[in-house]
């Protein structure tokens, strides 16, 4: 790795060959030169890595290149092009007032005039306002001043009380658009006059969450007997300490799920894998290796970051060629309808062989030092470890090639995930383990939907007010 022009990787390994050479040093001064070496290449280590060669996120890079502009790169001018199908507001059929507007006769010349269908020109807009139903029960008294009273409806049951509307509006703020409380709080009390305490916005939360409860059952089942699972784990911060989300999911559906561990005992009681027997899409951590009535196929977007990092940090070649080499079969699968034939493939395979032969000779397994006493697994470096991952996985990394169903990459369950860490980066952390699960039943719900072409407003006023899984219809 160069910094300045001065390469750290060469300049360390000549230090440490100097103090290896030192006879006269102190056993405690040695000690300490390379606890700072070793301080000094973590560190430098660190330099390097940006969104390109690690997890680290995009918006964590410093000095960002932004987007080019588009239009540089063409003589187009910016803008719609010619024959472009734009997105424009249309002439609504059955609008909600209408104002005519009538000719001054003064305008007009003498003689009989043909009334003709008025010109029209629409306005959209829309009222925030307040709505309050009034429910009043007819009352009589019979001559001996007994009362009866109409029934309410079932959906009535207080004096006064908040309507399944604006609990759909508040769980919509909330679980989808993802604002705090108190900016909700503020949103009604401005928008509208009414006002609503934070301990209700968290009820109203509470409420779908039960309500949904037969949805949770149903979107495993669903997950479970699909062909593709998409499987990922983030930390999440609950009242300062930190726990793990769990996520599975597909095209049509998804699935969160809190827990304070990360390993397999959250995912037998998440109660998806253990029973799941279609192919697992993931990346590489080895609890999910455990579920072995599944195939496995492993997300190849970490993949060429970690390549990425060791052509760059470490000097590796091969990495680089690798990089090369899983681009270019992924463009030919697209190219091929997703799926390529015996023959290409097997071409191919070849192909990757022969780059990690090659890197076997770029980047030797460790030999244990006969002066020393090892304990457990040599430790390797983290091109090693990427190499013998490709090597002894192979066929997982490469599954893309021999089923159209099966990714590139894990991005569907990346996708899935993200939202949840723009939650925290919003509200900070939930306050307890049960906000959390309210969170993550409601997001779940509210994400297949959108996955299904349903409306998330909608699908709130469906949990309040009807029959959630009748909303979505779509299997």
């Amino acid at each position: 790795m160069t910094v300045e022009d001065i390469d750290l990787t060469a300049t360390l390994a000549q230090a440490r060959e100097l103090l290896a050479k030192e006879a006269g040093l102190s056993p405690t001064f040695k000690s300490v030169v390379e606890l700072l070496l070793v301080i000094i290449t973590l560190l430098s280590n660190r330099l390097g890595l940006n969104s390109r060669n690690s997890s680290k996120p995009p918006s964590s890079d410093s000095n960002r290149q932004q987007k080019s502009n588009k239009s540089s790169q063409s003589n187009n001018k910016p803008g719609g092009q010619a024959g472009r199908t734009g997105a424009h507001l249309g002439v609504c059929d059955d609008p909600d007032e209408t104002v005519f507007i009538p000719l001054n006769r003064e305008d007009l010349p003498r003689g009989k005039l043909k009334a003709e269908t008025p010109e029209i020109r629409q306005v959209f807009d829309i009222r925030i306002q307040r709505w309050v139903t009034e429910y009043q029960a007819e009352v009589f008294i019979d001559e001996n001043g007994k009362r009866y009273v109409a029934p309410f409806p079932d959906t009535v049951p207080q004096k006064v009380q908040y309507g399944s509307t604006l609990k759909a509006h508040a769980v919509y703020l909330s679980q989808f658009q993802l604002l705090p409380y108190l900016r909700i709080q503020n949103y009604f009390l401005d928008q509208v006059g009414i006002p609503i305490s934070v301990g209700s916005l968290f009820n109203f939360n509470r409420q779908a969450y039960e309500r949904l409860e037969v949805f949770d059952e149903t979107v495993k089942q669903k997950l479970i007997d699909s062909a593709l699972l998409h499987v990922d784990e983030t930390g999440i911060n609950v009242n300062g300490r930190r726990i793990w989300l769990h996520c599975a999911a597909s095209d049509l559906w998804t699935y969160y799920y809190p827990h304070q561990k990360r390993g397999k005992e959250a995912m037998d009681d998440m109660g998806i894998l253990p029973t799941f027997t279609g192919t697992a899409c993931h990346d590489h951590w080895k609890p999910y290796y455990r579920y072995t009535q599944c195939q496995h196929a492993l997300c190849n977007a970490h993949h060429l970051r970690e390549l990425e990092r060791a052509y760059e940090h470490d000097g590796q070649q091969w990495a680089y060629d690798m990089q090369l080499l899983l681009v270019a079969m992924n463009r030919f699968v697209v190219d091929a309808g997703g799926e390529l034939d015996e023959e290409t493939r097997q071409s191919y395979l070849d192909q990757y062989h022969k780059v990690l032969n090659d890197a076997e000779n770029e980047c030797p397994e460790p030999k244990p030092d006969p002066n020393k006493k090892h304990r457990g697994r040599i430790k390797r470096s983290k091109a090693r470890n990427l190499l013998e991952r490709l090597k002894h996985f192979a066929d997982d990394v490469l599954r893309f090639t021999t089923d159209k169903t099966i990714p590139f990459t894990n991005n569907q369950g990346e996708n899935d995930i993200r939202m949840t860490k723009v939650q925290q980066k919003i509200s900070g952390c939930f306050r307890s383990m049960e906000g959390a699960a309210i969170f993550c039943r409601n997001r779940s719900y509210l994400s297949s939907c959108r996955k299904q072409g349903k409306s998330a407003t909608e699908a709130l006023k469906a949990v309040f007010e009807g029959d959630p899984m009748a909303f979505l219809t779509k299997t």
